[in-house]
């Protein structure tokens, strides 16, 4: 299925290791390159992130922000004895000292009153996996998406550039003839009569430089290659662009051939539609 490379997903949970959000930002690039930005808390997770990451997309420049909630304050516990026996003593110490004054963040300071629940490693990574693996779903739904819009321009242009092709073979008998009758005239203008053969030499020579069956065959094999990789299911991105290069060879050979405005211009058509589908299989994954 094609895949654009281009396309924003994000996901969020939350559980015992804190709240965790996730945005995936990914746009076209030959190779895959991920930037990962994440917590000091989960940067040992940055080597299974990345390959979480990889065994999913194999091309395009993604940036991966990893957000977390203070877990450190949803895990605190107050130790609810000791405090009040800090109390106690504080109306103690008051009655013997009537100018002191305790504020309540002090006693909080106090060694043990508030103690703070150890985050399970295990359950940091598996919250850190299942949010990520939620919002890599969303990205590749959405690039699926995006690509089925590519692929339907792509196979419009090859549709148009299948009927040039088709067009430019049924010109090419023309074009013969049109040759050989003006190779005729430039021979009768000479003060001395051509020998028939050195006529049929000249127009050999001329019709095998005009000559573009083979581009012609080379293109449409080319359309059907462009169809089938089309239908693969894989990424297809670095075939595509191949297959546009070798497009555009085909192209600009039948432009430098042409001996004919009909066939010229049908190579200017063809290196437009080229290029239009040129530029769109860059964002092909």
């Amino acid at each position: 299925m094609i895949r654009s490379m281009t396309a924003y997903a994000s996901a969020e949970t939350g559980g015992s290791a804190g709240t965790l959000s996730c945005e995936l930002r990914t746009v076209n690039h030959r190779y895959l390159e991920l930037s990962p930005r994440l917590p000091d808390e989960l940067r040992s997770l940055e080597p299974a992130l990345r390959e979480r990451i990889a065994a999913k997309l194999s091309r395009g420049k993604v940036d991966v922000t990893v957000r977390s909630g203070d877990a450190r304050s949803e895990s605190l516990q107050v130790d609810n004895a000791l405090l009040a026996r800090l109390s106690e003593l504080n109306l103690d110490m008051q009655a013997r000292f009537p100018g002191m004054q305790v504020q309540f963040t002090e006693l909080l300071r106090f060694p043990g009153v508030l103690r703070q629940q150890a985050v399970d490693p295990e359950a940091r990574q598996a919250a850190l996996f299942e949010v990520l693996d939620r919002a890599l779903d969303a990205l590749t739904a959405t690039r699926e998406r995006e690509g089925a819009k590519l692929e339907q321009v792509l196979r419009e242009r090859l549709d148009a550039v299948e009927r040039i092709v088709a067009q430019v073979r049924e010109w090419m008998p023309e074009i013969r003839a049109a040759l050989r009758a003006r190779l005729e005239v430039r021979l009768a203008d000479l003060k001395q009569p051509a020998d028939p053969g050195r006529l049929e030499q000249e127009l050999v020579l001329q019709i095998t430089r005009s000559d573009v069956d083979e581009e012609l065959d080379r293109l449409a094999t080319h359309i059907a290659e462009t169809r089938r990789v089309l239908g693969l299911k894989e990424p297809v991105g670095r075939r595509l662009d191949f297959l546009m290069q070798e497009f555009n060879r085909e192209a600009n050979t039948l432009g430098s051939k042409s001996v004919d405005a009909r066939s010229t211009n049908a190579a200017v058509e063809l290196k437009v539609l080229i290029e239009q589908m040129r530029e769109q299989v860059q964002n092909i994954e």
